[in-house]
């Protein structure tokens, strides 16, 4: 998993200064708001294809019923005639949902890999200085937290305690200038580099509670959303309780025990996720698309069905 983060993190690394450079006012959290916003738009063609993958999987649920039910006992035959329909009809289970899944985790891997390592990608400070900067940061007395003897966080805490490591042998000025061209405080509140479970700054907190509500809300969301477009599906209610409070759970742990410039991501994410849901939903929604599949193959039909008879009429 840190492999991904490094090397993924690279190109966005470079994304991030760019828009850095490229706002109006230099902001490191502006800009990754904005970075997040740009993989997110990444995905966009990924988040289309699986909705559209949902919706021919849904017009297809009433036929792969029927096969389950005329060969009930009979795993194998299941599997079989499962498959022939999908090859009938054209449709490929790991394109609507595997392979977009699989652009989405790389996206998101190269984003938390720019923002997990700010010297290395950000400011791009040569790796022997890094490496002084990370080794040295690992001595001080950070408290027994897990999170503070983390390897893969330890660019993030130089840049929250670079005012303690002022005098790491071998570490030029000229590193030390890179480091203090950046402001790495959200609009003077808090570093970025703190963690709101043992930070002195109590507005901190609002990163937490922001990530666990948007995240909530994209849950809910969704849940309403299938429940409407596919009724009949088995709807289990701690199952769906599990779903809906799980992810914002896992975020509100999350955000709370890791540096603040990852809550950023965090909320940011989860924002632009519902309202690209929201959007994506209305123009591409399942049972209008259904209609269109529909509509389609009864077209198809025909044109088969014309060929046919003219085909015949040659013959005589």
């Amino acid at each position: 998993m840190t492999v991904l983060y490094e090397y993924l993190g690279i190109p966005f690394g470079w994304l991030l200064r760019l828009i850095y450079n490229s706002i109006g006012f230099q902001n490191y959290a502006i800009s990754i708001v904005l970075l997040t916003l740009f993989a997110r738009l990444l995905m966009i063609p990924s988040t289309i294809s699986q909705q559209k993958g949902q919706a021919k999987m849904q017009r297809l649920n009433a036929k792969i019923r029927k096969i389950q039910t005329k060969y009930a006992g009979d795993q194998r035959k299941i599997q079989e005639e499962t498959q022939a329909l999908y090859q009938r009809e054209g449709y490929n289970p790991m394109s609507a949902g595997c392979a977009p899944m699989a652009v989405q985790f790389l996206l998101l891997f190269g984003l938390i890999g720019a923002i997990y390592y700010p010297l290395s990608h950000f400011l791009f400070i040569d790796k022997e200085q890094v490496q002084l900067l990370t080794d040295a940061v690992k001595n001080l007395d950070l408290g027994s937290s897990v999170m503070n003897k983390s390897t893969i966080l330890s660019e993030l805490l130089v840049v929250q305690h670079i005012d303690k490591l002022q005098d790491v042998a071998g570490v030029t000025q000229a590193t030390y200038d890179k480091i203090a061209t950046v402001n790495f405080d959200f609009f003077g509140l808090f570093s970025l580099g703190e963690v709101p479970r043992t930070s002195e700054h109590k507005i901190i907190w609002i990163i937490p509670v922001l990530s666990f509500l948007s995240s909530f809300a994209t849950g809910l969301y969704t849940q309403i959303r299938q429940k409407k477009t596919n009724p009949t599906a088995n709807q289990n209610p701690m199952m769906m309780g599990c779903m809906t409070l799980g992810m914002p759970l896992f975020s509100l742990y999350f955000v709370v025990n890791y540096p603040a410039g990852i809550g950023i991501y965090w909320i940011a994410s989860s924002i632009f996720g519902f309202l690209s849901t929201v959007i994506i939903g209305q123009v591409y929604n399942p049972n209008k698309m259904i209609a269109r599949i529909m509509v389609d193959e009864t077209i198809e039909r025909r044109s088969k069905e014309e060929v046919i008879k003219r085909a015949a009429a040659n013959k005589e």
